[in-house]
């Protein structure tokens, strides 16, 4: 009985006592100096760190985007190959579209008028040789004759004055979670501002049509160096935004960055290109084509940012845990 009496002794004392930390009072001016400084610390930690710098109060999501571009622009050239010609958009845009991006046209290499059939090669190899040109004999090919001689690449860039072009890039983003939508054309930008303005980061920063030469310029790079060989641009646009603010508070933030590697002690394959090919059929029925080898600008629009609103939530558990440090210092 008496063991029995002594565990109900004990869950009562469990149940219906209350406890208390013993406190020590310490007189030492360096040990109390020390916990302010320490409360202190953990004080400018919660309120200018947590709160004011990560925004501690607030719930955050991360942005959706849809990016779509129209380049303007006209060029004319006069070559030997070509004779003089005028080219458009339909010309020095390939694809039509792509998704987040659109490639220009800045060099080309032309090998009209090819067929199937026997001919040289360029380079010299082994095998059966014939005549290539009056001094030099390489090897015979089953190919697309005449075939493309790629050793040499057109210096000034073809399409040079592709630099004044000029591209509308329209982005639409989202943030789900707080069902708030905005286009970088911003409500007060008119239609009248739109075709006039170009973007200047110090005078016209909300502007949607950037001049190509200034974009690429605005990376550190030329534009006649780049449209060479070709490249990849990247396009950044940033959307930080505080939700507890104004709606016109929300806007975007261009950067512009060459992403391909530009590493001198390795440059090998630099530049960026491909080869497209138009197809034809003459009366007798043969097949032939003209190959372009085309280089150019690769311009990536790169959308990214992140929108906070004020929770409760979040506020609290950061509330909780400051009390909680100041809580385990007092001790």
């Amino acid at each position: 009985m008496s063991g029995g009496g002594g565990c109900c002794g004990e869950l009562y004392s469990c149940v219906f006592d209350y406890s208390t930390p013993r406190i020590a009072l310490i007189k030492s001016r360096k040990v109390g100096l020390l916990n302010r400084v320490i409360q202190l610390v953990i004080l400018a930690y919660v309120i200018g760190w947590v709160f004011v710098w990560e925004k501690g109060y607030q719930e955050f999501d991360t942005v959706i985007s849809s990016v779509t571009s129209k380049v303007k622009g006209v060029a004319a050239t006069n070559t030997s190959e070509l004779g003089f010609r005028v080219w458009d958009v339909a010309d020095y845009i390939i694809p039509p579209q792509e998704e987040n991006a659109f490639f220009v046209m800045t060099n080309l290499i032309l090998t009209p008028n090819q067929t199937q059939r026997q001919c040289p090669e360029v380079r010299v190899q082994t095998g059966r040789c014939v005549a290539y040109n009056e001094t030099v004999k390489t090897c015979e090919v089953d190919a697309w004759c005449p075939v493309e001689n790629d050793l040499t690449v057109p210096k000034p860039a073809f399409l040079g004055s592709a630099e004044n072009f000029t591209v509308l890039i329209k982005n639409n983003i989202w943030y789900p979670k707080f069902n708030f939508s905005k286009r970088n054309i911003l409500p007060n930008i008119s239609t009248e501002y739109l075709k006039s303005c170009i973007y200047d980061r110090v005078n016209n920063p909300f502007c949607p049509i950037f001049r190509l030469g200034s974009l690429v310029e605005e990376a550190g790079e030329s534009f006649q160096d780049m449209a060479l060989l070709g490249g990849v641009m990247g396009i950044q646009i940033s959307w930080n935004c505080d939700l507890d603010k104004k709606y016109t508070h929300c806007v975007p933030k261009y950067s512009f960055r060459r992403l391909d590697n530009r590493a001198f002690d390795h440059n090998v394959s630099p530049g960026y290109n491909f080869r497209f090919a138009k197809f034809f059929k003459d009366s007798s029925n043969v097949e032939s084509r003209t190959l372009m080898k085309i280089y150019g600008i690769r311009f990536d629009v790169l959308v990214f940012g992140t929108a906070g609103k004020f929770d409760i939530i979040p506020t609290m558990i950061n509330i909780g845990s400051g009390v909680a440090l100041l809580g385990v210092v007092s001790k």
